[in-house]
């Protein structure tokens, strides 16, 4: 396929994909469970950290998780009583568990009592460098102010060269707008211009057979490879592809 060729393949699945038909199939359907801004961003961020492995089992263990916090993840991370909060000591996802999600919410209790939450904490970091890797590089350090030694695996560290696939993703989720009604677009702070590719297994095999992508392993130069691609066909937007990419991967086993 030549550029024109491409473009047009990966904007029909990309507007296949970006569709509230796929809502039901993705871990976005939790915070989408959300009308509050907080929960949103809060149910947001939980379900991205644990979206690897089958999707069946991530979707309904950030379910689960969402129901030891009531159902109110942002009244829970401010106001849960250390009685409260030993409900989540027996959670696990995989290698996530219960000592994690302890330490996440008093991270994110942190977060939103001394740094003004997590949106100003992302658009914070974007703003040293007007990049995303600023943005992930920040948010590693204020997450990790406060300890959390055995947790740090599970956030991405990119300035190590880790591709920040969940993060980017959740920043894909809270930040990208259209009218399709799959991602959130509730923080104004990042340009969706700016966004990086959530580059997994799927995006990685694919971008690859597309020849957008050269580089063998999955880490933060190839997330820089691939998007600068994607944006030679929407420099205003390169991260939609993320459904072409995803879908093409997940669904259509391309």
């Amino acid at each position: 396929m030549n550029h024109q060729e491409l473009k047009d393949f990966l904007d029909a699945k990309a507007a296949k994909y970006n569709h509230p038909n796929f809502i039901a199939t993705d871990p976005i359907q939790v915070p989408h469970l959300y009308s509050q801004k907080e929960n949103i961003e809060i149910a947001a961020f939980f379900s991205a950290t644990i979206a690897w492995g089958n999707r069946k089992s991530i979707i309904n263990n950030a379910l689960k998780l969402m129901q030891q916090m009531d159902n109110q993840p942002y009244d829970f991370i401010l106001n849960a009583s250390s009685v409260e909060k030993e409900k989540l000591r027996s959670f696990v996802h995989r290698t996530f568990n219960g000592d994690d999600c302890l330490f996440f919410v008093e991270s994110l209790k942190n977060i939103y009592q001394n740094h003004g939450g997590l949106e100003i904490v992302f658009e914070k970091g974007f703003q040293i460098e007007k990049t995303v890797k600023s943005s992930l590089t920040y948010f590693f350090e204020i997450f990790f102010e406060i300890g959390g030694e055995r947790t740090r695996k599970h956030i991405s560290n990119v300035e190590k060269g880790a591709s920040g696939k969940r993060l980017n993703m959740f920043l894909r989720w809270m930040t990208r707008k259209d009218k399709s009604g799959v991602d959130f677009g509730i923080w104004d702070g990042i340009p969706t211009s700016a966004l990086m590719l959530p580059l997994d297994v799927h995006t990685g095999n694919v971008a690859r057979k597309l020849g957008l992508l050269q580089r063998k392993q999955n880490d933060w130069k190839a997330v820089e490879e691939v998007t600068a691609n994607l944006r030679l066909f929407d420099p205003s937007d390169p991260i939609k592809y993320d459904f072409a990419l995803f879908g093409l991967g997940a669904f259509e086993k391309f």
